[in-house]
């Protein structure tokens, strides 16, 4: 027994205490109670659930000096958490708010709305899970899957087209508060590394964000009349992603600091983006961004993604710092091998923090062919493989419905198709993506552009963008027999998961 605990804490390690809960939340047979701590709470494992419970901590970032402040952050977090719940019941993690009623030497489980005002402690119950299902933990071995990603990104679209918007006379997103943020963290940083080579790599990091910024700027404040600042996770790497059967789920947003959690949407995917990066998957975080960008039709957010995520690469290297600092504090004279893993923590974030500020030169490449050769696979697996730090997928068939004011996957009305579909509108649509690409190339970002590119002059404008750039170009062009043209056409009319609307009688057409 560590005698250094609470003796709450001690207490709750009886395995005796998880029997016949109230309200259907018994935690099933209960053999043994672990114990894991974060600096903000105590967690203890017991049977098929977690109990999280506030430690009597205050920092500036976070407040549960009292009994009042640690209930309220625990309804917070249960709150919070199922913005991002999955449909299904028996997926749901968190589960409720728990009284913890009696003395701290001999404490008894309460019953929620009726015990709470006689508690002692509070306690937010979750749905224990196989922490091998993280997805950091997939991604290390290997298991984390374009699928998974595409469905992440599916779902934090619809969640944030659903969340609230910062109301106008708050401080969240304005661009002098992250600012604000942003050179505190630069400060703190710059006072914990040395002036050698990581000191040069984060002034030419401090260099580029204070070049970057008056764009930045101007394209936050946008962002923010336009409502793109929302309740949102905002911690949202991939350690706080579980797979729970055919489902990603996030937990464990932030609850204690509404300035962390009201951010810009582009804010909460870079965190994605940069950690997927990190983990050297970054083909899976450009399927992510792209795919979101579909579904949320927030074709700006390129211009603020690749600074939301250096800035996230420092805030977890100057967390590396911190904890480097305290350990050399703590063992002055010594190198364990604590120390080594952290000094290549805080380099391999620099690094990564460089490599997003100065991507490899982009290129451009254009898929070509009929409907259902598998251009969008090609396309797809092409993004998936890339290894830059920038890059980026536009579909035609989702430009298009775009916009004319349609979702990737809605259908559109018959007699609208021959307006959406007919010359006027196709030109119209590849205008689009040509100067969509011409934006993100000038902006460091490498483009695939997923459409038919069945006529010549479409083709060549692209390749004269390239070759105005300087940038390589090529093409993609998957082939298949007619055949097999007809059954991918049928079977994707068939799945309606697909923003293409080619039918049988287009192929025809095209032929």
């Amino acid at each position: 027994m560590d005698l250094s605990l609470p003796p709450l804490i001690r207490a709750l390690l009886d395995p005796g205490l998880y029997f016949g809960l109230y309200f259907g939340l018994d935690p099933g047979h209960v053999e043994r109670v672990e114990l894991l701590q974060t600096h903000g709470a105590w967690v203890l494992l017991a049977g098929d659930s977690a109990f999280k419970i506030k430690k009597p901590v205050k920092f500036d970032f976070m407040d549960f000096s009292t009994l009042a402040l640690r209930r309220a952050a625990c309804a917070a977090e249960i709150r919070v958490n199922r913005l991002f719940a999955s449909e299904n019941p028996a997926l749901q993690i968190y589960r409720g708010v728990l009284p913890i009623v009696g003395t701290p030497e001999a404490p008894r489980w309460g019953r929620p709305g009726v015990d709470d005002e006689a508690a002692i402690e509070f306690a937010v119950q979750m749905r224990r899970f196989d922490e091998a299902g993280r997805l950091d933990h997939l991604c290390a071995r290997g298991e984390l899957q374009p699928s998974h990603l595409l469905q992440l990104a599916r779902r934090l679209a619809q969640v944030q087209a659903k969340a609230a918007v910062a109301p106008p006379s708050s401080p969240w997103g304005r661009p002098q508060t992250v600012q604000q943020v942003v050179q505190d963290n630069l400060r703190t940083l710059r006072g914990l590394i040395d002036d050698g080579a990581r000191g040069q790599t984060l002034q030419a990091l401090q260099d580029w964000t204070e070049a970057q910024w008056p764009a930045i700027a101007a394209q936050l404040a946008q962002r923010r009349a336009a409502g793109r600042v929302r309740e949102g996770h905002g911690d949202l790497h991939l350690a706080n992603l579980v797979l729970q059967g055919e489902e990603v789920l996030p937990f464990d947003a932030i609850e204690f600091n509404d300035a962390l959690r009201w951010v810009d949407v582009a804010g909460d995917l870079a965190f994605t983006w940069m950690d997927l990066q990190r983990m050297g998957r970054p083909g899976l975080g450009h399927l992510l961004i792209s795919e979101w960008i579909d579904a949320s039709a927030d074709v700006q957010s390129p211009g603020v993604l690749p600074f939301f995520a250096v800035y996230l690469a420092l805030v977890r290297a100057k967390v590396a710092a911190i904890r480097l600092d305290q350990l050399k504090g703590a063992q002055p004279g010594k190198t364990p091998q604590g120390h080594t893993d952290l000094e290549h923590e805080v380099d391999g974030y620099l690094a990564l923090a460089r490599s997003i500020a100065k991507p490899q030169p982009p290129q451009l490449l254009i898929t070509h062919g009929l409907s259902g050769s598998g251009k969008s696979h090609a396309a797809a697996q092409w993004l998936a493989h890339y290894g830059g730090s920038r890059a980026l997928r536009l579909r035609s068939d989702v430009e298009r419905k775009r916009l004319f004011g349609l979702a990737p996957l809605q259908a559109s009305a018959p007699e609208a198709r021959s307006a959406l579909y007919g010359a006027q509108a196709s030109a119209r649509t590849y205008a689009s993506l040509l100067q969509r690409a011409q934006d993100l190339l000038q902006a460091g970002w490498s483009v695939v552009v997923d459409a038919a590119f069945l006529r010549r002059d479409e083709r060549e404008a692209f390749a004269d963008l390239a070759r105005t750039l300087g940038c390589p170009f090529g093409i993609l062009a998957p082939q298949a027999t007619v055949e097999v043209l007809r059954q991918r056409i049928a079977q994707r009319q068939a799945s309606g998961q697909d923003p293409s609307e080619a039918t049988l009688e287009v192929l025809e057409r095209q032929l």
